[in-house]
């Protein structure tokens, strides 16, 4: 098995793993690779992340441009744009999950960093999370939005709309994502409690 075929299974695997444990619904979510060669694979337009097909999935070259696969979500742009940021960046995972979204309506969060350390597993894995604003689906006046905040951050929350994980490879973006999902349900469910933070001295060190 050649290492486009791997990478097309992982994205299967894990693309069912968030479906299966309520992460993801219906036809929402996507995710994506960077190939060697510069192009990228995504999930499809109206795919259900539990329901993927390896050889279905969309296969774009290096310019964004569909080569051939099912059409490409019409997400691709949001994509692009993190790629486009941070060379770094070999993979995104991006969902509607639900108390990211919660987290995301609430007004008065911090934009540059709108998840409360209760615990370290959000600054470990992905970093400060943003928030950017709205914009309609698939509206891509997003793009250049997302571009300018993932130069400096690899987890974002698109507000009333669901977060977007940058990462070196497309499990680590997943786990990313999914980890920006507990730390906003933890966040959400102590929104109005007298709760306690990791001290700030502490925080530095676990980016």
């Amino acid at each position: 098995m050649n290492t486009e075929d791997k990478i097309r299974d992982e994205i299967v695997e894990l693309g069912r793993s968030l479906f299966e444990r309520g992460l993801t619904s219906g036809s929402t979510g996507n995710l994506s690779v960077r190939l060697n060669h510069g192009g990228y694979l995504m999930t499809p337009t109206g795919s259900s992340l539990g329901f993927l097909e390896p050889g279905r999935l969309s296969r774009l070259d290096a310019d964004g441009t569909w080569v051939d696969g099912d059409k490409p979500t019409k997400e691709a742009f949001l994509h692009l744009a993190m790629y486009q940021a941070n060379p770094r960046t070999n993979a995104v995972a991006h969902l509607h999950s639900t108390y990211s979204v919660c987290l995301s309506c609430l007004r008065g969060v911090d934009a540059e960093d709108m998840i409360p350390p209760f615990t370290p597993y959000v600054l470990m894995k992905v970093g400060r999370v943003a928030k950017v604003p709205f914009f309609p689906p698939g509206d891509e006046a997003l793009g250049p939005v997302i571009r300018e905040k993932a130069q400096t951050h690899s987890g974002i929350i698109i507000a009333n709309h669901g977060p977007v994980v940058a990462a070196e490879s497309i499990r680590a973006a997943v786990f990313g994502v999914e980890e920006v999902e507990e730390s906003a349900k933890l966040a959400y469910l102590l929104r109005n409690e007298d709760a306690d933070l990791i001290p700030e001295e502490f925080r530095q060190a676990l980016l």
